[in-house]
């Protein structure tokens, strides 16, 4: 197996990034990119801590980050299973990466920046979904904003519903937690009852 050991080898592979991959960097979010940031539901939120890496996923209506200003975002936590890698992270490193995707469009967008978490009330009501005030909130400091092209989203053809799986061929929650928890957990009680659990956990 041929490794590669060095930025030196890499860029020998690669070669240089073209103007377009260059030019496209800012430190602060302009109108183009608040677009796709204000029509995105769902960002993958990247964080680290002393036990390593997490990336989470963040799904809300569209527009759910809220754009403070051009260097400040601001995302709402909801409820959820009350493991909060991703919260826990940001307190003791603050550094985070985010991934936006829109459904139907090829075009991403990433943010990179630091954060902190406030549940200033004030701020958390003014996240409310059906009355319910967000849980907390995490202010990104945006250091680097850019888009990301459509390949990988072509390649894979995230979009298309003919590639689309039929989730039944996969193994349930309920399936995985029952062999997880050495069959502690009865699975077939844990999917029936998730419906249920879920509507009234949304927000």
């Amino acid at each position: 197996m041929s490794i590669i050991s060095t930025v030196e080898e890499l860029e020998a592979l690669y070669g240089v990034p073209g103007e377009a991959s260059l030019v496209k960097e800012l430190d602060h979010v302009i109108p183009e990119y608040a677009a796709f940031i204000e029509a995105s539901p769902f960002v993958a939120l990247a964080t680290c801590g002393p036990e390593g890496l997490d990336c989470s996923p963040r799904g809300d209506l569209a527009g759910f980050v809220r754009i403070h200003d051009e260097r400040t975002l601001m995302m709402p936590d909801r409820r959820g299973n009350n493991r909060a890698d991703s919260l826990r992270n940001i307190i003791r490193d603050g550094r985070v990466g985010l991934l936006f995707l829109v459904p139907g469009s090829g075009t991403t967008l990433r943010v990179n920046g630091r954060a902190h978490i406030t549940t200033d009330a004030e701020l958390c009501a003014s996240f409310q979904v059906d009355g319910k005030p967000a849980r907390s909130v995490t202010v990104i400091a945006v250091d680097t904003v850019y888009f990301q092209c459509a390949r990988a989203i072509h390649r894979s053809e995230l979009w298309n519903p003919a590639r689309h799986v039929d989730p039944k061929s996969l193994p349930t929650p309920g399936k995985i937690l029952e062999v997880t928890s050495k069959a502690h957990i009865d699975g077939a009680t844990y999917d029936r009852e998730w419906p249920a659990r879920a509507r009234t956990s949304m927000w």
